[in-house]
């Protein structure tokens, strides 16, 4: 039994001492998720406390059928949706025809950092950061994106033309290297 199904044993035990030690373990891989959905680092910690209360409701759940952080991911970005739903994020329709976006150029970005690209990231506005997150770095398909947020593919489509528009200009703008 590796250390992860020992401590994730011990949290489905009900071991407060061993879910202090997954918190502690796991923390920043959720923050670095709840970073890609948040306005700022304080929202980033509101929803990685609410994700760890998540957890600990429900590690029982865990079946150990795939990896605890495949199941820990999942959990997270829902959360994250969750959150960005009660706070009211909004998504603007746009024409279906004007969804083709111009890919980032990849020299450019290939020169900057993670921090860096996750900072561009963070100053989207909500919808557009939201969708780009699931897309692009979650895998979804525009067509699950419409029926997490309860919106149309054609807005999810035109969310992430326009999130891609904007993360070009910035990272022209700010970035020339």
């Amino acid at each position: 039994m590796g250390d992860n199904e020992k401590l994730i044993r011990k949290c489905q035990q009900k071991s407060r001492k061993a879910f202090e030690e997954l918190y502690r373990k796991f923390s920043p891989f959720v923050y670095g998720i709840c970073l890609r959905y948040a306005k700022n680092r304080d929202e980033a910690q509101d929803i990685l406390q609410e994700c760890f209360i998540k957890v600990m409701e429900r590690i029982g759940e865990f079946r150990f059928e795939g990896s605890f952080e495949g199941w820990l991911q999942r959990m997270v970005v829902n959360e994250s949706l969750n959150y960005l739903k009660v706070n009211k994020n909004s998504f603007s329709e746009i024409d279906e025809e004007d969804a083709d976006a111009e890919d980032v150029a990849a020299d450019i970005v290939s020169d900057m950092t993670a921090k860096e690209l996750l900072d561009v990231i963070s100053r989207l506005p909500d919808g557009y950061r939201t969708i780009f997150n699931l897309y692009v770095i979650e895998g979804y398909q525009h067509n699950e994106i419409a029926e997490i947020l309860n919106i149309t593919e054609s807005t999810s489509r035109s969310q992430l033309k326009k999130a891609r528009e904007q993360l070009i200009d910035i990272i022209r703008n700010e970035f020339k290297r």
